[in-house]
């Protein structure tokens, strides 16, 4: 019999007679089709993980997604890195009070991404409910997001795991500055975008409302750029409605506002403005009624979207008579 060796597993000492990842994976009880395993900094490939020996000392990390996110018309729809979708609404997943209130929510706002994050298995528990449980991501696009990450090697580690858990390559990219606001770090979300670009990932990716900044994360290989319209978790609403504007007018990828939607005329401001989507969690999960919330959205981006391509009336300094004034009795 194997000697048993310690080993460091998501943070927590833990003693094993495992001789490979596949056998200390399936010691604890986990699904090896739902998580991705980092072994002393380096991600085992799945398909490898009955042959990656263990040894003692070694640090491992086990994640897995956890919650972190119809159009208007048959026709309306837009694309992403080659991928066509029909709802321009993405839904963050966390703070939810649970999963199940996540999923009604979801199929309320008829949108087709959701963002999620990754984060440690709960070993202690492997029997847990899990996103997965509850959002089939065969039938919804999971969004792999950095949430949290405050540098760009956190995040290009994050999600280099993210894309070994599921597979996925359009991830959601963000590097924040600091805890206080959670703007984003621009330096180093431009370092994180060229190496996520080079290494094959389609990052999709939160920004600051700067039209010289979305337009350099574009060069870098961003196939979305996504300004903050407030910030995140605020529910202040669009704030800067011209320099979204402006990043609209000057991008080649879509543009979608992340994070300040608080409720449905927001969305609508933001589509009115021509972005090509909406990204919101905040405001319907910490609705009173999320899933009434998510059918609100669900129509706000659809009337915003209508009103963007019906094209608005001008404005005037002066009153102008819906009736004509000649021939009044």
């Amino acid at each position: 019999m194997t000697a048993p060796i310690t080993l460091t597993v998501n943070g927590e000492t833990r003693r094993t007679s495992a001789t490979t990842i596949a056998d200390l994976v399936r010691e604890l009880d986990l699904d090896p089709a739902k998580v991705a395993v980092e072994r002393n900094g380096t991600i085992a490939p799945r398909s490898e993980l009955a042959t990656h020996p263990v040894a003692d000392g070694d640090r491992l990390e086990i994640v897995h997604f956890v919650g972190g996110g119809s159009a208007a018309g048959s026709d309306d729809t837009w694309s992403v890195a080659g991928r066509t979708f029909r709802s321009r609404l993405i839904v963050g997943t966390g703070k939810y009070v649970d999963f199940a209130r996540n999923a009604a929510a979801l199929e309320a706002s008829g949108a087709e991404i959701v963002t999620v994050a990754v984060r440690r298995v709960n070993v202690s528990d492997p029997k847990a409910p899990m996103l997965t449980d509850f959002i089939d991501p065969k039938k919804v696009t999971y969004l792999p997001n950095t949430a949290g990450c405050f540098t760009g090697d956190e995040a290009v580690r994050t999600l280099r795991l993210a894309r070994e858990a599921g597979g996925w390559d359009l991830v959601k990219l963000e590097v924040l500055g600091e805890a206080r606001t959670l703007y984003p770090d621009m330096r180093e979300t431009l370092r994180a975008t060229e190496i996520l670009a080079k290494e094959g990932f389609l990052p999709m990716v939160y920004c600051t409302d700067d039209p010289i900044a979305a337009k350099q994360l574009e060069e870098a290989g961003a196939v979305a750029v996504m300004p903050l319209g407030a910030p995140i978790g605020s529910g202040l609403g669009i704030q800067n409605r011209v320099t979204i504007r402006l990043i609209v007018e000057g991008a080649s990828v879509p543009v979608l506002v992340d994070a300040g939607v608080g409720t449905a005329s927001d969305a609508a401001v933001a589509m009115e403005l021509g972005c090509d989507g909406v990204l919101m969690n905040t405001a319907i999960a910490e609705a009173k009624d999320p899933i009434r919330m998510a059918r609100a959205m669900k129509l706000a981006v659809q009337a915003g979207r209508d009103a963007y391509l019906a094209g608005r009336m001008g404005t005037r300094k002066f009153a102008d008579p819906s009736s004509p004034l000649a021939g009044l009795i």
